[in-house]
């Protein structure tokens, strides 16, 4: 039994500050911030979290109140307190936020955040206050130098101000920079110029309990984009933006794949997920590769895409090891996006030599997922010189206007899968190698359109499939496919069981010979 003084002892030492750090707060208002929404306060707040540095660490603490102000510094040790009834306002002038070299080495220049940390450790920004990056301004800027038809017009922006947001950007509302143990707690995010938190060669990064809103259709406005880190832990958040709601990424194209930093060993989990492109992303910027990733037990409603992976040639990089279960998703557009056409669809039917450019996607695993009210169950799609490959569906239970996919691709299992569509075939797939389909079917059969669709496909398993009725043709084959194993199906609620397109009958396909 431990000895109650050793026990006392240790207890003491856990409570007592480390060496050096202060134990009273460090107002911000002490050191001159004025909390009015319209003084300037940058100077202020700064000073109170260098005199904190200077302390050997402790807490700088926002009371009651609306502070102004530009880009800050964080710095080593610190819990940078944004208490309740607090609000950060960002600065609406581009003179506020100074810039600084790209973390990515490529010489670039960018706009500081609003809160930026490089090369820090033991840092947490909690709330329950709010960082409000004010991005309207931002947003209007971008917007002013932006042609397309989908863009709001904006004419009341002056030249000089669209230049000052396109020259070297929009400012993040939190960047942090080679930092060791992060943890975001509590903190209400809205209305961030660009990306809201943005980690970026990061380890031990826990954020949780965020709420995060940046309206639609506030552009390239992402919730949470780790970059070329490791050790994250996202939980708890609501996040609702113009943007994708959480993206991995790790760098772009060459510069990407010689910085060779993965974004690795992240969970996500007990997230809602709001508007948004995307709910859960992997891209397209991942020449650094993303792997060991896992999803769980979270909520989408109302993003364009569910689960959305993405790259196009040149990008590089392995993405490998995604594990996503337990997902349920409403009035979503696409549930599940996985394509290495990103941007560049135009080069869909060639097939181009492998190089350090071309992306690769394995060892991915979906389940346990419900979707309801899609536009598309979702696509499947891989380059003809690299398919994609080892990805496993199961206990999917989907209802869209239009079916499933799949394009080059090898590997690919679906088990226990049900769509249903409003037209077409509940699946289809083309120029696929090795395809199992066990247990997989849909409740709204159309007698004009089969329920699984396959062209070019060599290595079929077809099991454990059940065709409803009103079923015209449950499986339609065509193309140079080959290799169609049929057990334990019942079809015989199908006008047509198997159709074979000319030149090809089950029998051949099958390998039985009559």
């Amino acid at each position: 039994m431990r000895h109650p003084l050793l026990f006392l002892l240790g207890f003491i030492s856990v409570c007592l500050p480390l060496p050096g750090s202060a134990t009273t707060p460090f107002d911000v208002t002490d050191y001159g911030a004025v909390g009015d929404g319209k003084t300037l306060d940058t100077a202020a707040i700064q000073k109170a979290i260098d005199t904190c540095a200077q302390a050997g660490g402790g807490t700088v603490f926002f009371p009651p109140g609306k502070y102004m102000t530009g880009s800050l510094s964080l710095k080593s040790h610190l819990v940078f307190s944004v208490g309740p009834g607090a609000e950060l306002l960002g600065s609406p002038n581009p003179a506020d936020y100074p810039v600084r070299p790209s973390p990515w080495g490529d010489g670039e220049q960018v706009i500081s955040p609003l809160i930026y940390g490089e090369d820090l450790e033991d840092v947490t920004l909690v709330g329950p206050g709010t960082i409000n990056g004010q991005g309207e301004i931002w947003w209007r800027r971008a917007w002013a130098t932006d042609s397309k038809p989908s863009v709001p017009k904006v004419t009341e922006i002056t030249p000089e101000e669209a230049r000052a947001a396109i020259v070297h950007g929009r400012p993040r509302l939190i960047r942090l920079v080679h930092c060791t143990r992060v943890t975001l707690d509590g903190l209400t995010l809205i209305n961030a110029g660009m990306w809201t938190v943005n980690p970026v060669f990061c380890e031990f990064v826990t954020v949780r309990d965020l709420r995060i809103h940046n309206p639609v259709p506030s552009p390239n406005t992402d919730g949470i984009n780790p970059e070329g880190c490791r050790n994250v832990a996202i939980s708890g958040c609501t996040i609702d933006v113009g943007d994708d709601c959480v993206t991995l990424k790790s760098g772009t194209d060459e510069v990407g794949r010689k910085m060779g930093k993965p974004t690795e060993n992240v969970t996500i989990t007990n997230c809602t997920m709001l508007n948004g492109h995307g709910g859960v992303v992997v891209g397209s910027e991942m020449s650094g590769g993303v792997r060991n990733v896992t999803v769980t037990n979270c909520v989408f409603q109302g993003t364009l895409r569910g689960i959305r992976l993405k790259s196009k040639r040149g990008r590089g990089g392995l993405v490998e090891g995604i594990s996503v279960d337990n997902i349920v998703m409403q009035n979503v557009g696409t549930a599940f996006d996985i394509t290495s056409f990103y941007g560049d669809e135009k080069t869909a039917g060639q097939i181009l030599p492998v190089d350090d450019g071309t992306p690769r996607f394995r060892d991915i695993r979906l389940s346990n997922i419900t979707a309801r009210g899609s536009t598309g169950a979702g696509q499947l799609t891989g380059l003809l010189e690299m398919p994609m490959e080892d990805v496993v569906f199961s206990n999917i239970d989907i209802a869209a206007k239009t079916g499933f996919a799949i394009h080059s691709a090898k590997g690919i299992v679906f088990r226990n899968v049900r769509i249903d569509t409003d037209t077409g075939p509940a699946l289809t797939g083309e120029n696929v190698e090795g395809l199992v389909l066990d247990g997989v079917g849909t409740g709204t059969p159309h007698a004009t359109a089969p329920v699984i669709d396959l062209t070019d496909v060599r290595g079929l398993s077809l099991r454990n499939c059940l065709a409803p009725g009103g079923t015209g043709t449950f499986l339609q084959v065509g193309g140079k496919s080959s290799g169609l194993t049929l057990q334990g199906n019942d079809l015989r609620a199908a006008a047509k069981p198997v159709q074979a397109a000319e030149g090809l009958t089950v029998d051949t396909l099958t390998g039985t010979g009559g």
